[in-house]
């Protein structure tokens, strides 16, 4: 899509956002029950065109975490959009508010917002920064990734039935596409994908000066503490891990395990993944890798820890030959003794490898987080309050799920970003409402010359030096 007719449908909607405004709370509703309307509807398109993009993703998963988990954000914005609106009373300093004068936060739409979606979960996470988007009073531009052209399609066929082009609208093409997109000078731009892009994106946002949200990944630690009880925590590792195959941005990328318990951890790991997935190669709630690129990454994990001793073990419960298939299936891979010169130490890994890591005390633990990148999220197990205090305090991560993993970001209360290199800013419920907002101070003045009173206005005397005088007190 050339950049003029990606420009010429911006310049269209942010003319049709400054006609509204102010955008009403009718206005709002409608937009977000379209929204809800258009994955409603046509779910089945959606999930089907996952599931070719992916060369086969589970229609359970899909219906759970990309049209369930996006309904529900659209409804939890719907519910609390009313309040959200409302001006925010802000205090004033003795004795101004006593006299007349008041103070109010004002929240007012942004403008015009570019969403730069990715493919892992093409759904949900394009349609849940939307529904904070459509909730602010805004208008919007999205992104679709190049790797889920399907999905792509399915946007830009179904949107236009549901959205006029100067409300949202959705755009698809390649690298070249999205470093246009990119360098649009939106009011706002989210993305949601590698760090490694996520510095272009900022990069091309600057020229412009546009406001970014980047909610890219990392390594998500996971720490199994010595209270923990092992089979619940492996097998709700495993859950987490081999959802979408592992392709999450909040997925366990390794694992700490007291020494001690290793061969347990490893065994408990057997047991979740064959109560989950008997088979793999022909089970449907089993998600397939993405494409052959991923595929081929992934196993050169593999091939570069095994070349570095660690040891890599397969955990395939029906032992069936991957080899022999043409899918891009992938069983759970753990590796154990992984070290730091390893790729898959070093790399967001996305897939269906897990390091394990052992340590004698949990400070060494904590120093390993510590020393690396902060992550976009970090999970804990066990029941030594002290210790689940000493992780969560001695540790900075995005945010932090205990006792599971993932769970955090399916709070629709709770804000999800990252830090750091996993990400800049946080969306979801209020917090996507305010990201997308502009928080507009709004001061009235009361009927009293504050200016004469607190000696403000020349020529200065005493009233003025009173007034310092008052500053300066603590």
């Amino acid at each position: 899509m050339p950049h003029d007719t990606m420009m010429s449908v911006l310049t269209a909607q942010r003319t049709a956002f400054t006609a509204e405004l102010p955008v009403s709370l009718s206005a709002r509703e409608d937009r977000l029950k379209r929204l809800a309307a258009m994955i409603i509807e046509n779910a089945d398109l959606l999930v089907q065109a996952m599931s070719d993009d992916f060369g086969h993703r589970s229609h359970q998963q899909s219906m759970m975490t990309d049209i369930g988990g996006s309904v529900t954000q659209i409804k939890h914005a719907l519910k609390h959009m009313a309040g959200w609106m409302k001006p925010e009373k802000r205090k004033l300093q003795f004795p101004m508010g006593l006299l007349g004068a008041r103070a109010q936060i004002e929240y007012q739409p942004k403008g015009v917002i570019g969403v730069i979606a990715p493919w892992n979960f093409p759904v949900q996470l394009t349609i849940g920064p939307l529904a904070g988007i459509l909730a602010a009073g805004n208008r919007a531009m999205v992104k679709s990734s190049e790797v889920t052209p399907a999905v792509a399609a399915a946007f830009e066929t179904i949107g236009p039935k549901y959205f006029d082009a100067r409300e949202l609208v959705f755009f698809s093409g390649g690298p070249d596409v999205g470093k246009e997109f990119a360098s649009l000078p939106f009011d706002h731009i989210i993305f949601t994908g590698a760090t490694g892009i996520g510095r272009h994106i900022l990069h091309a946002a600057a020229d412009n000066l546009v406001p970014v949200t980047l909610e890219l990944g990392g390594k998500s630690p996971t720490i199994i503490g010595r209270s923990a009880d092992v089979a619940v925590a492996t097998d709700r590792i495993a859950t987490g891990k081999m959802l979408n195959a592992g392709q999450i941005c909040l997925a366990p990328d390794y694992v700490f395990v007291p020494k001690e318990s290793e061969a347990a951890v490893v065994e408990g790991f057997r047991k979740a993944v064959a109560g989950m997935y008997p088979t793999l190669l022909a089970n449907a709630d089993y998600t397939s890798v993405v494409n052959d690129r991923h595929h081929v990454r992934l196993a050169g994990y593999l091939d570069d820890a095994r070349a570095k001793g660690g040891e890599v073990i397969e955990i395939n419960p029906a032992k069936e030959d991957f080899s022999a298939s043409n899918s891009h299936k992938m069983p759970l891979h753990l590796i154990l003794n992984a070290t730091n010169d390893m790729a898959v130490m070093q790399q967001e890994i996305f897939g269906p490898v897990l390091p394990v890591m052992r340590y004698s005390g949990i400070d060494e633990a904590i120093d390993y987080v510590n020393a690396h990148d902060r992550p976009l999220g970090l999970y804990y197990f066990g029941s030594d309050v002290a210790e689940q205090r000493r992780v969560l305090e001695r540790t900075i991560s995005g945010g932090v799920t205990v006792n599971d993993v993932l769970f955090h970001v399916g709070i629709d209360d709770l804000p999800f970003g990252g830090i750091g290199p996993s990400g800049m800013g946080s969306y979801h419920g209020i917090d996507g409402f305010r990201s997308f907002s502009h928080a507009k101070s709004v001061y009235t003045q009361a009927r009293v010359d504050f200016g004469k009173l607190g000696g403000m206005k020349p020529p200065y005397g005493k009233a003025t030096q009173a007034s310092i005088a008052r500053s300066l007190k603590l």
